[in-house]
């Protein structure tokens, strides 16, 4: 992301893309057995503020680039030097002037929804490493919403450029969309500085389309490609509830089914911790 002067997205997606403000990263609380000496609980405690204070100024630095980020495209925007168009109007272009749609989203959308005869090059991707940097972020992820909104880690893909030089020359007029509309303009901020000058960006990206603006492929509708986690499970969230709306009570029941089951394998579950204890303890006092 440095190449963008932007922090990773995998917190753009947390970001709910729509407020760009980062949540807080909370901690769990830990106990310390007694017999430490209060040293060693000290230095502990050091450790931790150190890790806050490190966290914060992170929080910081992403919240700084990503208001410098902004500003950028607004002007890319306003001097148009990228032309916008929602998505109805890139359906007409896709049809009429058989303009190239560039698709800049993470596998994990694409997947579920994508729309016929675009190209796939996504500016970020799942990131599948395991080494000590990425397990970091993935963990932090995870703590700051990931296991609510199902937002993977994401690193962006140095051969991106490379990729959509290999496809399309520098005068083509090129359609770039994402799921939400904020990494296709940071894409078109990559294009139009190596060189492309016919850039139309969706505004609002694939979530705003609907159905009968574009020819759509996929399992999914547009608009729930960009879901995901223990929200999409159990339907809470702002897109299935607009479908909730509009499909009626059979798809209501589905959701509130699964939350009636996610309880009872809660309550199973704390049930056995229960009976497990007191299994335990009756072997400890034999």
């Amino acid at each position: 992301m440095e190449v963008l002067g932007l922090p990773p997205l995998t917190t753009l997606s947390v970001l709910r893309c729509r407020s760009g403000i980062l949540g807080r990263t909370c901690y769990s609380n830990f106990s310390v057995p007694f017999s430490l000496k209060p040293r060693t609980i000290h230095h502990k405690r050091q450790s931790i503020v150190r890790m806050q204070a490190y966290e914060e100024e992170y929080e910081l630095k992403q919240m700084k680039d990503m208001a410098a980020a902004r500003k950028r495209w607004e002007a890319l925007v306003r001097e148009e030097k990228v032309k916008v168009l929602t998505p109805r109007e890139a359906g007409y272009a896709l049809q009429l002037s058989k303009k190239p749609l560039l698709d800049v989203r993470p596998s994990t959308e694409r997947k579920k929804a994508w729309v016929k005869g675009s190209t796939w090059i996504p500016i970020f991707e799942v990131d599948d490493s395991f080494d000590v940097g990425t397990l970091s972020r993935k963990a932090t992820n995870f703590m700051m919403g990931g296991w609510w909104s199902g937002v993977p880690t994401l690193s962006y893909d140095n051969q991106f450029l490379a990729k959509v030089e290999q496809k399309f020359l520098k005068d083509a007029e090129l359609i770039v969309a994402c799921q939400k509309g904020l990494r296709s303009l940071a894409a078109c901020e990559l294009l139009y500085n190596a060189g492309y000058r016919n850039l139309f960006w969706v505004q609002g990206g694939l979530e705003a389309a609907e159905e009968e603006d574009l020819v759509r492929e996929g399992p999914e509708p547009f608009k729930l490609a960009g879901i995901g986690g223990l929200s999409e499970f159990l339907g809470w969230t702002d897109q299935q509830r607009v479908a909730a709306a509009k499909e009626g009570w059979g798809y209501r029941l589905v959701f509130s089914a699964r939350l009636v089951g996610v309880f009872l394998v809660a309550d199973g579950l704390f049930i056995g911790a229960q009976q497990l204890g007191r299994y335990l303890q009756d072997i400890r006092s034999h």
